[in-house]
């Protein structure tokens, strides 16, 4: 059997390597350097589109930008608060910071309960010091003491008085620690528990959205605990948009004017304004405008008659003139064989420009505003791919419909507000103009009050340690010998951190206590 003495020589050096590891993991100095690469790690966030917020934006950020891009891709650059690289930097600063404040703790609170430390034997060598003679006994002295030192932390030995102040200094500095873990913890717990979603609603004051499930989103981002089965219900409708530009187009103001309904009266439509900065609250969620588009409206008259209009949402593919792409999809009415409903689909797929003006043959848009629409569409007959049982986008056909030949150009025209496209088999399609669609999203996080008093400690205890200054001051009282008669007083201070203005409030403390000398 391997005795102690026959144990592997191996392993004192990993336990040493363990042991300074994690003191280097849990010193200050790290978590300030983790500290300060989170930051520099989240900046990708705000200067690279994610793919969570907008996707669309994020490929064509990526299509143009080539090999650069697609690396960028590849390191999570992306997805940075979901990327790997993220994560470990967190999840370090964390556990540095527990390592780092646990047993500052326990010193705090030793120190909190230990009595001021003992008076110096030479007094003079203190920084500040001062020596006087009073009439006065000792006694006499150290109760005036403690008078005038009434708010310190005062303990007598023998001849001597020590008195001691500023503990609200490492108070608030550990307050501060703590609300920074705290704002750490609440942060990643509210990823785990929240959750957001985009969904796109006509501004018509008719379309309404409902918060009841996932399915009602175009786009929904659940935390780790968060099925979507349990939604905090409540509806909203959008009355209509305004949006003001400068003179060169650039954006100064969205608004919407919105209706909403809540868990607690789903009988009574309440207006709101909304705004870019200024949120609806509804309980436990925030519903924010992010942005907005256009929908143009189509009319499609077919040859016995009967005719289908639709307003179908377009995606803006140049941000400052809202020239936008899409398509718009119809079924023939009527017809209930499948075979035969598949050849004669419609898809009406082009560009839509709010301010419209020909660069040659070429449609484009001059300004966002909605002045003077027109498409340019191309029309598609066949199989338009709704009854295969495969998701696909509202903004774009199969592509692959038309590579086989089952959906096949029959049109293409461009069209002003008014006018129409007549097919071979004699059904009209009619551009009946264009209205904005605005684009929602609804946050939930239970633990924004929890980051806020988090937020607020933080504040409030780096306050208190850049204010509160630790100082000591000692007082000896002692008869006077030789050739001196009453009471020699000898008053010494320190300040235990920055000594910027202690001296006038130790001049201050040894004037009040020479009084009557």
């Amino acid at each position: 059997m391997t005795t102690t003495e026959e144990r592997p020589a191996y392993s004192a050096p990993k336990l040493a390597f363990l042991r300074n590891a994690w003191r280097g993991l849990t010193s200050m100095r790290t978590a300030l350097v983790l500290l300060f690469l989170l930051a520099l790690a989240a900046l990708p966030g705000a200067l690279l589109p994610q793919r969570t917020l907008n996707a669309p934006k994020t490929d064509a950020y990526i299509a143009a930008h080539g090999w650069w891009g697609e690396l960028l891709d590849r390191a999570q650059f992306f997805e940075v608060y979901g990327s790997v690289w993220f994560s470990a930097i967190y999840l370090l600063l964390m556990i540095s910071l527990v390592g780092c404040l646990t047993p500052r703790s326990f010193e705090y609170v030793k120190s909190m309960r230990a009595k001021p430390v003992l008076t110096p034997r030479n007094l003079s060598r203190m920084p500040h010091y001062t020596r006087f003679v009073t009439e006065r006994t000792p006694d006499e002295v150290f109760a005036d003491s403690r008078k005038r030192l009434g708010r310190w932390r005062i303990a007598e030995h023998g001849d001597s008085l020590s008195a001691e102040k500023g503990y609200l200094r490492e108070t608030g500095n550990l307050v501060f620690h703590f609300g920074m873990l705290g704002l750490i913890v609440f942060f990643a717990l509210g990823k785990m528990f929240g959750y957001e979603g985009q969904v796109i609603v006509q501004a018509n004051g008719t379309d309404q959205f409902c918060n009841s499930g996932i399915y009602a989103y175009d786009a929904f981002n659940a935390g780790l605990r968060v099925d979507g089965t349990d939604l905090n219900p409540f509806c909203v409708k959008v009355n209509d948009f305004t949006a003001k530009y400068t003179d060169i187009g650039q954006p100064i103001q969205y608004t919407a004017n919105v209706e909403y309904q809540t868990e607690d009266d789903l009988k009574t439509w309440r207006p709101y304004r909304l705004e870019v900065n200024s949120p609806l609250r509804t309980g436990g969620e925030r519903l924010y405008l992010l942005g907005y588009g256009y929908s143009p409206t189509f009319t499609v008259t077919y040859p016995d008659g009967t005719s289908r209009t639709q307003t179908i949402q377009w995606r803006p593919v140049n941000e400052q003139t809202k020239l936008s792409e899409g398509a718009t999809k119809f079924d023939p009415p009527g017809i209930t064989d499948p075979a035969v409903r598949r050849t004669k689909q419609l898809a009406i797929t082009g560009l839509l420009a709010p301010t419209a003006f020909l660069h040659g043959n070429v449609l484009t848009s001059a300004r966002p505003e909605l002045d003077k629409p027109a498409v340019a569409i191309d029309v598609l007959r066949g199989d338009i791919g709704t009854d295969n049982g495969k998701g696909q986008s509202i903004f774009e056909v199969d592509q692959s419909l038309i590579n086989d030949g089952r959906l096949k150009k029959v049109a293409r025209k461009n069209l002003e507000v008014g006018q129409d496209v007549v097919l071979d088999d004699g059904t009209k399609i009619r551009f009946d103009g264009a209205r904005p669609w605005v684009s929602l999203q609804v946050s939930h996080d239970p633990t924004q009050g929890y980051v806020l008093v988090c937020a607020i400690a933080m504040l409030l205890g780096l306050a208190a340690s850049l204010l509160v200054k630790r100082r000591r001051v000692w007082v000896r009282a002692t008869l006077g010998g030789e050739g001196e008669t009453g009471t020699v007083v000898e008053v010494a201070g320190l300040a235990r951190t920055d000594q910027a203005g202690y001296g006038e409030e130790f001049t201050r403390i040894t004037r009040e206590l020479g009084k009557g000398s």
